[in-house]
């Protein structure tokens, strides 16, 4: 069954919102609760082992889910994909907002990682609907992107305001506001439709959905349960490409990875959120632990990468992306955002934040702002309409690999290093490589 679309006529605006605001819900997600764990861990007693599923519940089931969430929203319709999923993470805030205990709280927030799973991909490609392909979806996808890159470090910032003046149960409260106001110009402002059709694969939606979270387990983790975890991954993830293969309604038709512009924007949203993430996740550990900030200090420090995200991706890629392809500016943003954090490789013991910190922070979100609008636009290219949001959502998988799985090898090889300070700067260097080498692919990279 093919269903019909309706456009809302003369609520541009109105749509990018309603889109914006879920994204914000959903990125901001990842670090708006980052600030209020030792007051999270205070009220229910918890060691740091336990405190950081607080974090992790999220991001393990916002990962997992992502693919059905996708492959939903072309078969179910999109609106009312997105409509569900924004509702599911509301109500899971203003569980987590009122959560008497840890069980609670965690069930709550896995069950938010749910609903952005289902929320983002429609997100996409109902932004594709709204704007024909040209200069003002380029500018749509500007917008929206502004917004989602900038929105994890400014959730980090929020969310220490909100802890220190509010307690931490006005951090989840504030996302039940936001994503009240969503729902509230949904129906208004976003397109309908019944569908595109076709069935949803369950025993290819349980293998893969199985097999993503028990790899973002994998790698959030350590010792045997790590390894345990991503043998079991590894084999899931293997009976899902088989299954794929085989079966006429895909979750993941294997085909997108056919294209070039899909595999170029896959490698830069798993890069891009490798060293931004990977810089917020050490920038307090220096910050508190080296400089002596405050938490919300350091949160405000933070904020000249979010500024830098959000007008260059607001006020300047749109237009470039009517001159040049986003390949190019991929790999320019992913030049820009490895030389940012390789700028780091130079922060000493006692650093100026002006002279060490602030340079590096900049060039990244100049970066990120270049970069996110091209990979969701190159994340979209040669892709039929009908899959969309499957292929955004193939688009945020890598988002969130590079943010749990780049961010750990990170980790890893700063603990090698002779100290701590040594351990972060090759960590810095490792992936302002990495990132130079995946800039250099994609440029050189096939166009077909």
């Amino acid at each position: 069954m093919t269903g019909t679309t309706v456009l809302p006529r003369h609520r541009p605006g109105l749509a990018l919102g309603a889109l914006a605001g879920a994204l914000a819900l959903d990125v901001s997600g990842l670090g708006v609760l980052n600030a209020a764990l030792p007051s999270i861990g205070t009220r229910f007693d918890l060691d740091d082992t336990t405190l950081q599923w607080v974090m992790t519940a999220y991001a393990v089931t916002f990962a997992g889910f992502l693919l059905v969430g996708g492959r939903l929203a072309d078969v179910l319709g999109r609106r009312l994909v997105f409509a569900s999923g924004v509702a599911l993470f509301t109500a899971s805030a203003a569980a987590g907002a009122l959560a008497p205990g840890i069980t609670v709280l965690l069930a709550a927030r896995a069950a938010q990682g749910i609903g952005a799973a289902l929320s983002g991909p429609a997100a996409l490609a109902l932004l594709t609907e709204v704007f024909p392909a040209g200069p003002a979806r380029n500018r749509a996808l500007s917008v929206y992107a502004a917004v989602g890159a900038a929105s994890f470090s400014g959730g980090v910032l929020l969310g220490g305001v909100l802890t220190q003046f509010f307690g931490w149960r006005s951090v989840l409260w504030f996302s039940v506001l936001l994503g009240l106001a969503v729902l509230a110009v949904t129906r208004a402002a976003l397109p309908g439709g019944a569908g595109r059709g076709g069935r949803l694969d369950l025993p290819g939606a349980v293998t893969g959905t199985l097999g993503l979270t028990l790899l973002i387990v994998g790698v959030s983790t350590g010792g045997t349960t790590a390894w345990i975890a991503l043998c079991a991954a590894a084999a899931l993830l293997l009976l899902f490409v088989v299954r794929e293969h085989r079966t006429p309604d895909p979750v993941l038709p294997l085909g997108l990875f056919r294209i070039a512009s899909v595999r170029a924007a896959s490698l830069a949203a798993f890069l891009q959120y490798m060293g931004s993430v990977g810089m917020l996740f050490f920038a307090p550990l220096y910050l508190q632990g080296m400089l002596d900030y405050s938490p919300v200090e350091s949160g405000l420090a933070l904020v000249p990468m979010s500024l830098g995200v959000f007008l260059t991706a607001n006020f300047a890629t749109g237009r470039l992306l009517t001159r040049y392809t986003p390949r190019a500016l991929m790999a320019v943003g992913l030049v820009l955002i490895g030389g940012g954090t390789a700028l780091w490789v130079g922060t000493p013991q006692h650093g100026s934040y002006l002279a060490h910190v602030l340079p590096g922070l900049v060039i990244s979100g100049i970066g990120q702002g270049l970069n996110f609008p091209s990979m969701t636009s190159a994340g979209l290219t040669g892709v039929e309409p009908e899959r969309h949001a499957v292929a955004g959502a193939v688009n945020v998988v890598a988002q969130q690999i590079g943010a749990s799985a780049g961010v750990a090898a990170m980790v890893l090889v700063a603990a090698t290093g002779d100290d701590r300070l040594t351990g972060y700067h090759l960590a810095y260097l490792v992936a302002g490589i990495a990132c130079a080498l995946g800039a250099a692919a994609i440029a050189l990279g096939r166009r077909t």
